[in-house]
């Protein structure tokens, strides 16, 4: 019988260990010079969070979501939450405090967040791995798991957007519910977890959700323990939901519905299914029987089904469901991170084994133990949310990172029972299972099998060669000029608008945001259309610089789609009367023109 002091000390171990991995990981980013810092890679989620933090140190108000400085005059909400804005700001403003200087101050919470974040997502995976695999899957689990988060790239210096907090908070609600019947206090902070991550972003929703049906479904069937556990969960999750919403949204903004952000509809829902399970579970005459499990259930998503279709029926829709039919062809159907398995096999046929090859095994491995009908309850959690994730992540590309994380759990286990067959029966043969268990298992080898893949592919190849000319366009000493110049708007492609926030003062019309309509279509409207069009829109709407990065791949995409446009012809070299080419040094890939004053 495990003790409570036995306990503390795996997770002492399991902690140090985790530790280990990311100091590795800090000293190998650390050698290549931090590079994230000043080439964010195409990352504009990480630097408009870095803007919006800078906005909130700078006075605006906590409960002001705008970015000011991108679309048209006065901006647009933001569908992001403080939640991660006040952890980032308290530390810029702890380390200024002892630098003396805030873009030090900046660059150590660059480097830092996200190393943190690697630690503990990495550390809830070996604990997750060691509640599923025992103790031999600890080891296996630090490795793989570091080898998979790095690969993913949410980890590097740099990546303060939500996707690695997100995940990480995942990892942990699932972790303590593995542990939750051995521990009596996991259930709890299980619960908070998954309504944090969700009140942070709604791209953990289906894993939040899962988590939570599959607590219901446990207690369904029975054990006391899972009645305890379900009642916990229950109190975690509506408690935290409540917390969220009453500190992130306005009094004024209770009574509005905002399906892309944490809102009234998901404060409703998580209050509904988190006080109703914990009623449920803690009223003797509801939970005495299965019968009586049953019903209570059944009554409690009845009445979310109710409150959600009766009080929401907008959020039942696809999340861009209502999108402008132009933004959606230009823009969203071009997002790498939102194309779906099967556009990859059409246009990157490589990518699939780099994505989708862990995952698929992991699923392999569920599957087979299925089948042999030793089936735990470790296993119904952690292969209801692979299973979940890789259909996510059939969808759009971006749930791989979920079904990447979820895999290493399996993966862990089947790993640790070849090393323990390897060690009761050492042989040639079982050395070299245990090598390819290891080898299918480590996801930067489908990486590097997917690179040379691309070498077969003159389309693929092509493409990652655009990628890095793309890419090429975001380093922050391709905007240094541009920064030296007086603020003003300015007219680029919506991949610009994140850096230009981030490392000038001006003001971008166009930026990667499903909000920022106005400003998208009205930047498309300008590059698009005729050059006398596009001189009518900068007159009116303020705009005194036009930035473009011939490298980029929004830019080549949009000249085709408009050959005749203003774009298409600043790209060929004809450059209209009204705009003045600002003098680049020798080899920077962005072009700048200046606006010439009317009369």
């Amino acid at each position: 019988m495990r003790t409570a002091k036995d306990g503390a000390a795996t997770w002492k171990f399991d902690l140090m260990l985790a530790l280990l991995a990311a100091l590795i990981g800090l000293a190998l980013n650390a050698a290549t010079g931090f590079r994230g810092l000043s080439d964010a890679g195409g990352d504009n989620d990480s630097l408009l969070q870095l803007v919006e933090v800078r906005d909130l140190i700078g006075g605006q108000g906590w409960f002001d979501l705008h970015q000011y400085r991108m679309g048209l005059e006065g901006g647009f909400v933001m569908h992001w939450s403080r939640l991660l804005d006040a952890p980032l700001a308290l530390g810029i403003l702890a380390m200024s405090g002892l630098t003396g200087s805030m873009p030090l101050a900046e660059q150590i919470m660059q480097v830092a967040w996200p190393a943190l974040l690697f630690w503990l997502t990495l550390f809830f995976t070996v604990r997750a791995a060691r509640a599923f695999g025992g103790a031999g899957a600890v080891v296996p689990a630090v490795v793989i798991g570091a080898a998979a988060y790095q690969f993913v790239g949410i980890y590097s210096p740099g990546s303060l957007d939500h996707h690695n907090v997100q995940l990480m908070l995942t990892m942990a609600s699932l972790s303590l519910l593995l542990e939750a019947p051995a521990s009596r206090w996991a259930a709890l902070p299980s619960g908070m977890c998954a309504a944090l991550t969700l009140a942070i972003g709604m791209e953990s929703a289906p894993y939040a959700g899962a988590i939570g049906a599959l607590v219901a479904l446990l207690f369904l069937a029975g054990a006391i323990m899972e009645k305890r556990i379900a009642g916990d969960f229950g109190l975690g999750f509506a408690g935290l939901s409540a917390f969220a919403f009453m500190t992130t949204i306005p009094m004024s903004a209770w009574g509005q519905a905002q399906c892309d952000a944490f809102s009234l509809v998901h404060f409703v829902v998580a209050g509904i299914a988190g006080t109703g399970l914990a009623a449920i579970a803690s009223i003797d005459a509801l939970s005495r029987t299965r019968q009586a499990r049953l019903m209570s259930l059944g009554v409690l998503a009845i009445a979310l089904c109710a409150a959600v279709t009766g009080l929401f029926p907008q959020c039942l829709a696809a999340p861009y469901a209502n999108l402008d039919p132009r933004l959606k062809e230009l823009w969203l159907d071009n997002i790498n991170e939102a194309q779906s398995l099967f556009t990859l096999i059409v246009h990157e046929p490589a990518r699939i084994a780099a994505r989708y090859a862990t995952p698929f095994v992991a699923i392999v491995l569920m599957a087979l133990r299925l089948g042999r009908g030793d089936w735990r309850r470790q296993d119904t959690i952690v292969g209801t949310l692979l299973a979940l994730a890789f259909l996510v992540g059939v969808w759009e590309v971006r749930g791989s990172t979920f079904s990447i994380a979820f895999a290493v759990i399996p993966l862990s286990a089947w790993i640790a029972r070849w090393r323990a067959r390897a060690e009761t029966a050492s042989s040639i043969g079982v050395a070299l299972r245990l090598a390819a268990v290891w080898l299918v298992s480590v996801n930067p080898v489908w990486t590097g099998a997917a690179a040379a893949t691309s070498v077969a592919f003159d389309k693929t190849a092509h493409a990652a060669g655009e990628a890095d000319n793309d890419k090429a366009c975001e380093k922050k000493a391709t905007f240094a000029l541009l920064a030296g110049l007086p603020d003003t708007g300015v007219l680029a492609v919506s991949n610009l608008g994140s850096p230009i926030l981030a490392y000038t003062g001006h003001h971008a019309l166009a930026g990667p945001y499903h909000r920022n309509v106005a400003g998208n279509l009205l930047a498309l409207d300008a590059l698009l259309g005729p050059a006398e069009g596009t001189r009518r829109i900068v007159e009116a709407h303020g705009i005194g610089l036009v930035a473009v990065c011939a490298g980029n791949f929004e830019n080549s995409f949009l000249a085709k789609k408009s050959p005749q446009g203003f774009l298409a012809g600043l790209l060929r070299g004809s450059v209209p009367d009204w705009l003045e080419p600002i003098p680049q040094g020798k080899g920077s890939p962005l072009t700048l023109y200046r606006v010439r004053q009317a009369g």
